[in-house]
């Protein structure tokens, strides 16, 4: 009955058989250069996503691309006065290029100047970071110095540190999945364990900006793609988040909590995942507590942010970890489930 068990499990596991393109296989730092119309971008951000002709450099490689501002609240001139931006590439980048393979990809910008906010960013990369340290069905992240020209003027308007983040269907294809677009869902056709995972990864950074069940507009879900078996996929599925600049770990300036869980600072950690889950989350906890070197050397090993940063942000996961100590700590976070 054993090895029953065992060919079932192995069986209906995901076959990790796709390698990552030459962008996300390395997580050394690039140097890149973009040319366009830079400030009509950063100034419409809030009314226009609209693209526009510009190019890409890097060492040596010049590509065509449609730059957009992209996201929700970032684009809004009260939180960033530098969008997120979206790079499509008007060709296909040829095979010996660091971006073949790459059609449209997600780039995390400074957000402003100040050199605060480059730290915010970096946060927000290591939370990737950590997340990846802890399951390969997670979004990669290429971290980048960018030089920003205007394309009219060729004057250098600004350099500072953003990321790229893998695309969906290079993340499907990497662990085996496919992209699945579905409407709201009930938390019991996620796959328990990953969802338990996620809930508790979610408490480890103090976000509460999510939702695996509902999205913006009757979609699913905010701030999570889904994986399944197939596109067409109901049960089993798996969420996998981004955007976690309104977490306490990142504690960018402008995150505030969401006035339903009645907590005053987005540092406060506030667990809110299904009671349906608890076994799971049980089980995940033990896993985090294996990983924990993992986890805070991924913090340590973001290039550019300084000890003292590093050695808060670390800081921050003590509480968590303290949550999660041993199985009756667990049980008493977990009397706070929904």
């Amino acid at each position: 009955m054993k090895m029953l068990a065992l060919l079932i499990a192995v069986s209906s596991a995901p076959a990790f058989a796709g390698e990552p393109t030459a962008l996300f296989s390395s997580l050394e730092p690039i140097e890149i250069t973009i040319a366009g119309p830079i400030g009509e971008i950063a100034r419409k951000a809030s009314s226009s996503t609209d693209p526009h002709p510009a190019t890409l450099g890097y060492d040596g490689e010049q590509h065509a691309i449609d730059l957009s501002a992209r996201g929700n609240s970032r684009r809004r001139p009260e939180t960033c006065k530098f969008p997120p931006l979206r790079v499509s590439f008007a060709e296909k980048p040829p095979e010996d290029s660091l971006f073949h393979k790459q059609k449209n990809l997600k780039l995390v910008t400074h957000c402003r100047e100040t050199k605060g906010f480059e730290k915010h960013l970096l946060l927000e990369y290591a939370a990737y970071r950590m997340l990846n340290a802890l399951t390969e069905q997670s979004f990669r992240v290429r971290l980048a110095k960018v030089r920003y020209v205007e394309a009219g003027s060729g004057k250098v308007t600004a350099e500072r540190p953003g990321f790229f983040i893998e695309d969906i269907d290079d993340l499907a294809d990497r662990v085996g999945l496919e992209d699945v677009k579905t409407g709201k869902l009930s938390i019991t056709q996620h796959d328990a364990a990953t969802a338990a995972r996620t809930a508790l990864f979610f408490h480890m950074i103090a976000n509460h900006d999510w939702s695996m069940v509902d999205g913006p507009d009757g979609e699913c879900c905010h701030n999570g793609k889904l994986l399944g078996a197939a596109k067409t996929a109901t049960q089993n599925l798996i969420y996998v988040p981004y955007d976690f600049d309104y977490s306490g770990f990142v504690d960018a300036p402008y995150a505030v909590p969401p006035e339903k869980i009645g907590i005053k600072s987005v540092r406060t950690r506030y667990y809110r995942s299904s009671c349906t889950l608890n076994a799971e989350v049980m089980s995940a906890a033990g896993a985090f507590r294996e990983r924990r070197a993992e986890i805070e050397a991924a913090v340590r090993a973001t290039p550019g942010l300084d000890r003292k940063s590093a050695d808060k942000a670390v800081r921050f996961l003590e509480g968590f970890f303290s949550d999660i100590a041993t199985d009756d700590a667990v049980d008493d976070m977990l009397k706070r489930c929904r």
